[in-house]
């Protein structure tokens, strides 16, 4: 089945046109047969005989875009002009400024925010240092952090190319919490280069996003940086990921009648993402959870775990399966009432969600493709969920990251605990309220007003009722 078109290969082409009525309609026609979807219609110039036209239209892909213009220049007396990628078109020149906050308008101004004044606000901050909060940008600043080595969907393709991402992070975290993002793109990929650089950079941030390093080398420079640096340190693909996906199942199991506690929850995806999850969703109360990865059902009999060449999955081994259920996927979820992916495209099966406990829950978070596509989980399961924008119930870590960091960065807390990860969680779930909740609406939009205002609150109490959050050893 091919892709739907979608706003992510939206592109606008210039046409010049004859000036007869059926001249616009033959070209919609035309576009929509070629499987494209206008979605813009705009006169630019109009003359006696002749009118330019903007027309922008939604298509699968770039091959796609292709063919549809070529199928346009087809009509008779069309002139194709530009043709814009309107994805490239958003990033010309970056995503991001810098803007100075006060007026350099005088001689004075300059003497005020440079030399000799600002020497008073540097011998300030060297007496007490607790005052470079109070007076540089270190109040409200933090780096987002990657090697490129796991981006999306696209895997490792190098810090250079991973900077559209993390400068969207950037723009992110102004948008949605009014923090002020840099993005850090390294070139190494050595552990011990990651963090020395990091901490290296840290004095002028009031807190880390790790983003997009690849597992397992992910779980060794978070848990190096937590414990080294004094500002808190967040790995938005584990825990980010983690917040959104417990909030939402908390919402899916109220739709049922079910409770975490009880049901019997099958995880496909054991990397960096899955582990933080499943550290959540115990930490929340799960007690009947089962992992798999590539090689089937994660239990303490498996080699990789008897061997302890894979240390993660012998954690994984010792806090799950407690009725030592081996096998592959499918066996794992025959009887089960909830599914969660964040593994690989098309790995479940109709079959196998048909074969799950009545009133079941799927949340296939693969991306882009998902474990199982929606429509054929959703004639089956009671609530279904994907990491996608064109599907309901969007496991979308823009939803917490920008209020977890408000909230860290306003309590000055100095490190995550998974009692703040929990609060964030439980906060975003009390977003949908019980006249709000319904089987296609699990989840807050990412533009709901209140989102990042109420996950901050429950981050900053959280910070205040726990020790460890503010000064003590990090958990999560």
């Amino acid at each position: 089945m091919p892709a739907a078109p979608s706003i992510a290969n939206s592109v606008t082409v210039r046409l010049v046109l004859p000036a007869r009525p059926t001249a616009v309609s033959e070209m919609t026609s035309l576009i929509e047969k070629a499987g494209g979807v206008v979605t813009g219609l705009d006169v630019t110039g109009s003359g006696h005989a002749r009118m330019r036209v903007d027309m922008t239209m939604l298509t699968r892909d770039p091959g796609h875009a292709d063919e549809i213009v070529a199928v346009m220049r087809t009509v008779e007396g069309v002139e194709i002009g530009k043709v814009s990628d309107r994805t490239f078109l958003m990033h010309l020149g970056g995503k991001l400024t810098v803007e100075s906050k006060v007026p350099i308008r005088t001689r004075d101004d300059l003497s005020l925010i440079y030399t000799p004044g600002v020497a008073r606000v540097c011998m300030a901050i060297a007496d007490n240092p607790e005052d470079a909060r109070r007076l540089t940008i270190k109040r409200n600043t933090v780096a987002v952090v990657t090697d490129g080595t796991a981006v999306l969907g696209l895997g490792d393709i190098g810090p250079l190319a991973a900077l559209p991402v993390m400068e969207g992070k950037a723009a992110l975290f102004k948008r949605f919490a009014d923090i002020d993002a840099f993005p850090i793109c390294l070139d190494t990929t050595d552990v011990e280069g990651i963090i020395s650089t990091v901490k290296a950079i840290a004095p002028g941030f009031a807190g880390i996003n790790l983003e997009d390093i690849s597992a397992p080398r992910c779980f060794e420079v978070e848990a190096r940086l937590r414990e080294e640096l004094d500002i808190p340190v967040f790995h938005d693909d584990q825990h980010g990921t983690a917040i959104v996906a417990l909030a939402a199942l908390r919402n899916a199991l109220r739709v049922v009648g079910k409770r975490l506690e009880d049901v019997r929850l099958v995880m496909s995806g054991a990397g960096a993402a899955g582990t933080a999850i499943l550290k959540l969703m115990l930490h929340a109360g799960a007690r009947h959870v089962v992992v798999t990865d590539v090689d089937g059902v994660v239990h303490r009999e498996r080699a990789d775990v008897l061997s302890g060449d894979h240390p993660n999955h012998a954690w994984i081994a010792a806090n799950t399966n407690p009725d030592g259920i081996s096998g592959t996927l499918a066996d794992a979820v025959r009887g089960a009432d909830v599914f969660l992916g964040v593994s690989a495209p098309n790995i479940l099966s109709e079959k196998a969600v048909a074969s799950m406990a009545p009133d079941s829950v799927v949340f296939a978070m693969a991306n882009p493709v998902p474990e199982i596509d929606p429509e054929l989980a959703a004639r089956h399961a009671a609530v279904v969920a994907t990491g996608r924008s064109d599907f309901a119930n969007q496991i979308n870590n823009v939803l917490v990251f920008p209020g977890v960091f408000r909230g860290l960065i306003d309590a000055a807390s100095k490190h995550v605990t998974m009692d703040v990860l929990l609060a964030a969680a439980d906060a975003l779930a009390g977003v949908v309220t019980e006249d709000e909740l319904n089987a296609t609406y699990i989840i807050p939009s990412v533009f709901h007003p209140d989102v990042t205002h109420v996950v901050a609150d429950a981050v900053r109490r959280a910070v205040a009722a726990d020790p460890a959050a503010e000064a003590g050893d990090a958990d999560a």
